[in-house]
Parts: structure tokens; C-alpha cells; sequence
């Protein structure tokens, strides 16, 4: 008696776990293309002006289905020692440990931890930012730019977004020269992500069918 309970009692456990399989099975999994993520910041220069800075090569793991924001999850990795805020010095100032500390936290982490959908394209991704060792609640206003097979090879599904949030560096621990570097920091992301192991679409497949196998994804002409 007690074996078939214990039996009964699993099969309700699994059968309440089907609906959860089947919504994670239509969440597809994306990887963050690093050439085309992008980190802006725009911060206030002894109220003269906004320095404009950028963060480039961002790697992660996103699950998403466009049906189904609410299923949705982000995990991405920033790597704050490549700040670049066009300026050599600017730069080494910036990533001192006064500031970022780019040494001991090499890198800022976002996790995701609730998508609330605003529209088909728009959503906030409510998450936890980690950035010199500090974590932080932050939300993104995100829009979904995208979702197809890119039109050159080797044409891979991709999805793209805008975001924009502000956060306050102090809450972060930045909070050196307060009187030059102001605290508001504007950020603006923009990312791609390619789909891992997913099906092709035969409709885009036919659409890009005989194109060049020599196309490539325009770069900026190398420096002379």
C-alpha cells in the first residue's frame, strides 16, 4: 500500500511538472554575440559635459521565447577592463582602484530575476547587477529590435534589443572625485544574440539560398 502511494504521489509531482516542461521547451537559448554588444555610459564631467564611454565584448546566455516574455532569462558578463572612453589616460584613470578597480573586478555581471512584458516589443527585465564587487538591484526598459535569420553567412538565427537604465555609482561604491565625476550614470546596451541549436526556418533558408558564400559580415578597414 504505502509503494503505490509513494508511486501516486510521484506521477502528480511529474504531471504538475509537464506544464513547466513544455513552456521551457519553447523558450529558445541565445548567445550573447560579443562583436555586436555593446556598453555606452554617459556620465557628468564637472557639469561641463557627458563623457561618453563604451564597453565592447559582452558574452552570456539568454532564454527567450517572443510568444512568452515572462519566461524569459538573461545572464550576461561585461568586461569592464575594456572601458574605453576614447582617451588613454581617461581610460587608466577610470579603471584605477579608486574607480572601477578593473584589477580585482575584472568583470560586471547581470542576472535577471522577472521580465514584465510592456508590449509585443517592449519590456523592463527587473535583475541584479554586480559591478566591483557590489550587487545591486537594476531594471532595463528593453525593445526587442529583431528576430530573424541574419542575411549573411553563416545565417544564423539572430535576435537583437536596445536597453537603457541609469544607475547611481555610489550605490555601487564609485564614489571618488564626487566633486569632477558626477553620479547619475546613463547606460545604454545594445546586443545581439544568436540562437544555440535551434531549427532552421525553411522560409528563410529558401530566402537566402544561392546567396554568396563569400559574403561576410562588413567590418571597419583596418589602420594604417
Amino acid at each position: 500500500m504505502s509503494h503505490t502511494l509513494d508511486r501516486l504521489r510521484r506521477i502528480a509531482a511529474l504531471s504538475l511538472l509537464l506544464p513547466l516542461s513544455a513552456l521551457a521547451a519553447d523558450a529558445d537559448t541565445w548567445r550573447l554575440d560579443p562583436v555586436h554588444t555593446r556598453v555606452m555610459f554617459a556620465i557628468s564631467h564637472a557639469g561641463f559635459s557627458n563623457a561618453i564611454g563604451t564597453v565592447s565584448g559582452s558574452t552570456g546566455t539568454l532564454v527567450f521565447d517572443p510568444e512568452d516574455w515572462t519566461s524569459a532569462s538573461l545572464k550576461a558578463s561585461v568586461p569592464i577592463a575594456r572601458v574605453d572612453l576614447g582617451n588613454a589616460k581617461w581610460n587608466e584613470a577610470t579603471l584605477a582602484g579608486n574607480l572601477l578597480d578593473a584589477k580585482d573586478h575584472p568583470t560586471a555581471e547581470f542576472v535577471s530575476t522577472g521580465i514584465e512584458p510592456l508590449a509585443a516589443d517592449r519590456a523592463r527585465v527587473h535583475g541584479t547587477l554586480t559591478l566591483r564587487g557590489v550587487s545591486q538591484p537594476v531594471t532595463l526598459d528593453v525593445k526587442l529590435n529583431a528576430i530573424k535569420r541574419h542575411p549573411l553567412p553563416p545565417f544564423r538565427r539572430t535576435v537583437g534589443f536596445s536597453a537603457t537604465t541609469t544607475l547611481s555609482r555610489k550605490a555601487f561604491g564609485i564614489d571618488a572625485w564626487s566633486s569632477v565625476i558626477g553620479d547619475s550614470v546613463e547606460l545604454r546596451i545594445e546586443a545581439e544574440a544568436v540562437r544555440q541549436g535551434g531549427k532552421a526556418d525553411d522560409a528563410d533558408e529558401r530566402a537566402t539560398e544561392g546567396a554568396s558564400e563569400r559574403a561576410t559580415d562588413p567590418a571597419p578597414p583596418a589602420s594604417s
